[in-house]
């Protein structure tokens, strides 16, 4: 069997329990050898943009869909039984309990697969935020990770420069007439 045969699944959880439930897996695959059949374990998360009674702001990282955690895995009534009897896990997301998996479609969605983007942008380039808790922020791209698909950019926040870390899909370059 090959991760290539892998499809994404879904499980429901207890309210607050996605971690605990998640490190619980990790164990459970390391106890039981089953790195040929469970290959990625997730919890979406986004970060916002959040303002505090005082009038301050902070950046947040708020679970996407609370009570769900996202597995690669290999599909078997084994594998099914393990994971069903977890603490934490309540059944997969499904007809009945039995798992259906996403479709390529759900899993682009959701942002569980990361794509290698392409980027038309250099360090030194104007950048303008198109998507997440920093839309429409502008900004110099400080420095570029190809691995991890992310740049530094330096914006003005609250009237500071400031150094953020963003996903290159988030980035447009912004050109400058001079």
């Amino acid at each position: 069997m090959s991760e290539s045969q892998a499809k994404w699944y879904v499980i429901h959880t207890y309210s607050g329990y996605e971690a605990m439930v998640q490190d619980s897996l990790e164990k459970l695959i390391e106890n039981n050898n089953l790195q040929e059949n469970i290959f990625e374990i997730v919890i979406p998360t986004e970060e916002t943009l959040e303002e505090k009674a005082n009038g301050k702001k902070k950046l947040v990282k708020r679970k996407k869909f609370p009570c769900y955690v996202f597995l690669k895995m290999i599909y078997s009534n084994d594998i099914w039984y393990l994971v069903t009897n977890t603490r934490g896990v309540t059944s997969f997301v499904g007809t009945q309990g039995r798992p259906l998996p996403l479709t390529d479609e759900e899993v682009a969605r959701i942002g569980l697969v990361k794509v290698a983007v392409n980027v038309d942008f250099v360090e030194g380039d104007d950048v303008q935020v198109v998507s997440g808790p920093l839309e429409s922020f502008c900004g110099k791209v400080v420095s570029l990770n190809d691995a991890t698909q992310k740049a530094m950019v330096n914006v003005s926040m609250f009237g500071r420069n400031t150094d953020v870390e963003v996903d290159y899909v988030q980035l447009k370059k912004i050109n400058v007439a001079e």
